[in-house]
């Protein structure tokens, strides 16, 4: 039986936290830097979970659940006093990766019981309902499986971890991002590591607002750790700083305007991800954009030649 995934292969990440590396996509679930630091820089400090103390409902999609450190960082951080009930829901194409993970000790010592338990419930029977909220699993190809969810669930959250663009384009498409972009409640959050040009032109186009994650302290210099995109509320608009980003550089700005920027597509949510680069780079020869090399030139050569292929 062949696996989506490919072989899964273990690996020490620097905060000591567990993660994986997929022979498939050849590419890790999770920063070098750490799987924990990440899924607690990148998604929880942006959410701002504080903002759901008084609410009576959080509404939290998942998006390649993995080894599910994001959502479990996201249920351990939420306010101890009046917490709000979750309804979540969950994609991953593969088990595997929550099976092993629950089947790690300094995994698993991560988390209180709580959250352990809706885990073992979700990999037994794929969902999990308790006093504090209940959650599904949908197992399978997450293109499809979105338009599973119930017509009237709008998140409040997107936790968006696929693999990077470069060997997973099936998911940043500008279909499936403008899918998920439609789902998101009015001041819903989309939360992503990827800062590729791609995908934010695609979730501006999608309507969202574009914040930039700054770097974490003890990752290397670098001019972003993602990006923060919210569905515009007329009566609580995104602060233009908060805690762990801040508007667009000029740079990045830019950067929207290159060939980098130019969507992966994937009309019918069908295609595999050799036709979609192949589509994409047919557009990028024809687009009259400037050329991201140019960009590179002009911005990233002369102040941080460490730059890597998140940009293209």
């Amino acid at each position: 039986m062949k696996h989506p995934l490919g072989q899964l292969r273990p690996l020490d990440t620097a905060d000591g936290s567990l993660s994986l590396h997929s022979e498939q996509f050849d590419e890790a679930f999770h920063s070098s830097a750490g799987a924990l630091q990440e899924s607690q820089a990148k998604f929880v400090l942006p959410a701002e979970l504080g903002r759901f103390r008084q609410a009576s409902e959080l509404k939290l999609l998942d998006v390649c659940f993995g080894l599910g450190y994001n959502s479990a960082s996201v249920m351990h951080a939420l306010p101890q006093t009046t917490p709000p009930r979750i309804v979540w829901w969950g994609l991953e194409v593969d088990p595997r990766p929550l099976k092993w993970a629950l089947g790690q000790q300094p995994f698993c010592d991560l988390w209180p019981g709580v959250v352990l338990q809706r885990f073992e419930q979700l990999h037994r029977s794929g969902s999990w309902s308790d006093g504090g909220g209940q959650g599904t699993m949908l197992w399978g190809d997450a293109r499809q499986n979105l338009k599973a969810l119930p017509s009237s669930y709008q998140p409040d959250l997107i936790l968006m971890d696929a693999f990077s663009p470069g060997h997973c384009p099936q998911l940043w498409s500008e279909e499936f991002l403008g899918a998920l972009a439609s789902r998101l409640a009015p001041g819903g959050r989309l939360l992503t590591y990827c800062r590729a040009a791609a995908v934010r032109s695609s979730l501006r186009r999608a309507g969202l607002t574009l914040r930039s994650l700054l770097p974490a302290t003890r990752h290397r210099i670098e001019w972003s750790s993602g990006t923060l995109a919210v569905k515009p509320h007329t009566t609580d608009p995104l602060a233009m700083e908060g805690p762990g980003w801040t508007v667009l550089s000029e740079m990045e700005e830019e950067h929207l305007n290159t060939r980098a920027s130019v969507p992966y597509r994937d009309p019918e949510s069908v295609d595999e991800a050799g036709m979609i680069h192949q589509r994409r780079e047919r557009e990028q020869q024809s687009c009259g954009l400037e050329s991201t090399s140019a960009w590179q030139r002009r911005w990233l050569m002369n102040k941080n030649p460490q730059h890597d292929s998140n940009v293209t």
